[in-house]
């Protein structure tokens, strides 16, 4: 028997399959349910910067005693991922530099864990067990087969000390789970924390359109209203970056998750035009010209050839208006590397032109945009352009008291940040 979550059901959604809807009316940025993960990984990138247990963010964070990889906040926190840590511990120390299972088979390892130790459905099973989450083992391609074959042999080699792993079989299927349903758990600026599933958060849709948006808080999920809906209204989110035409936001939801959208955006590409504004020249430049612009785009992209940002950008410039996704693709690929080559001026330069243009084509309360107006605040802050600073540092505050609730650690932080000044 399910459980429930206030003022949400779960329904058939035609055309769909299984989702949730709203049994009464909410607000834009009222709350509608949090959920703890049923299992979650920190990224071995962020270890010594996050708490393992809380991904809380603070200085002096105690290291273990033993495998000297992990860090905590206390002895408090410690204690509580050591079921999960211990997982890791000793391998980390027996194989030393050679220990290199993917985040996704950490995840998996954490999953089959807490299911031996599982008595009853947990706090994050309300509406849906893990066990009933979609596969889509059926769809899996080739490489997608042998990337979660290559997985598997990691889960093998690096954790069997502790964990009687399942047939291949069901492996097989538990690695395409996860692949389907992980949620990515990112910072206030969008950057990678870790991954999580959250079993309730995985019935939610896909729309282009989305009522509702996912934020974390620690390692729990919040979902939040981005707009107001009235009881009936399905509870619908986006999988994908809403920044991208038609047809490559489609591409992608069939790559990764196996379906094609059918919103009202999708069939009426309102938004198309302005995402692929080309250039206004007195002689019309011919279909053909823009369609070859956009394979190049593509490619060039795909490739993430960063050292090529500037030519890229002279070439593409030539057919495309600032506005294009390509171009702002690819300013967004330059201003990284003017981040990393701490070239701050660059930096601003780029984000400025792409905020003017996110504000546009990004829906409202997008944390896109909020991340941008982060990234441009701080670096305002750091070139002691305090005022101009502060004014975009308060225009991510109002997209983030939305989207991740008034008294979220971001938001207390960011005030901190505002007030210093």
């Amino acid at each position: 028997m399910t459980g429930g979550i206030a003022g949400i059901e779960r329904f058939d959604s035609p055309g769909k399959g299984r989702g949730l809807r709203v049994t009464k009316p909410f607000k834009t940025g009222e709350l509608l349910f949090s959920t703890p993960a049923h299992s979650y990984v920190l990224s071995l990138k962020e270890r010594g910067c996050y708490c393992e247990f809380c991904f809380t963010r603070k200085e002096g964070l105690a290291r273990c005693g033993k495998c000297k990889k992990a860090f905590y906040c206390n002895a408090k926190c410690q204690k509580g991922d050591w079921a999960m840590h211990k997982l890791e511990c000793s391998a980390l120390t027996a194989f030393g530099e050679n220990w290199c299972p993917s985040e996704i088979s950490r995840l998996v390892a954490r999953i089959l864990a807490k299911k031996k130790t599982q008595k009853e459905r947990c706090a994050s099973e309300k509406m849906l067990l893990i066990e009933e989450i979609q596969s889509h083992e059926e769809d899996v391609d080739n490489e997608k087969r042998e990337m979660n074959e290559s997985d598997i042999a990691g889960l093998h080699r690096f954790f069997t000390k502790h964990l009687e792993l399942p047939n291949h079989k069901d492996l097989v299927t538990l690695f395409s789970q996860v692949s389907c349903n992980g949620f990515t758990i990112e910072d206030d600026e969008l950057s990678h924390m870790g991954t999580a599933v959250y079993p309730d958060v995985a019935l939610i849709n896909h729309s282009c359109l989305p009522s509702v948006i996912v934020t974390y808080n620690g390692t729990s999920a919040e979902i939040r209203a981005v707009k107001n809906m009235q009881p009936g209204d399905e509870v619908l989110i986006s999988y994908i970056d809403l920044l991208y035409p038609t047809d490559d936001r489609n591409n992608r939801l069939r790559e990764s998750y196996y379906f094609s959208c059918d919103c009202q955006e999708c069939k009426t590409k309102s938004k198309d035009k302005a995402k692929l504004k080309a250039r206004k020249r007195s002689d019309p430049i011919e279909p053909e010209v823009i369609s070859s612009m956009v394979r190049y785009a593509r490619k060039t992209i795909r490739d993430e050839l960063l050292e090529m940002c500037e030519q890229s950008l002279d070439e593409m410039g030539a057919v495309f208006d600032d506005a294009n996704v390509y171009m702002l693709h690819m300013m967004y690929q330059a201003m990284g590397v003017c981040l990393y080559m701490e070239d701050p001026e660059g930096a601003i330069r780029y984000g400025e032109k792409i905020l003017k243009h996110y504000c546009k084509l990004y829906p409202p309360y997008s944390l896109n945009v909020s991340s941008m107006y982060l990234k441009l605040g701080r670096l305002y802050m750091g070139m002691e352009r305090y005022s101009v600073g502060v004014t975009a540092l308060k225009k991510a505050m109002a997209i983030m008291e939305v989207a991740h609730g008034k008294n979220h650690s971001y938001l207390t932080e960011l005030r901190k940040e505002i007030t210093k000044k």
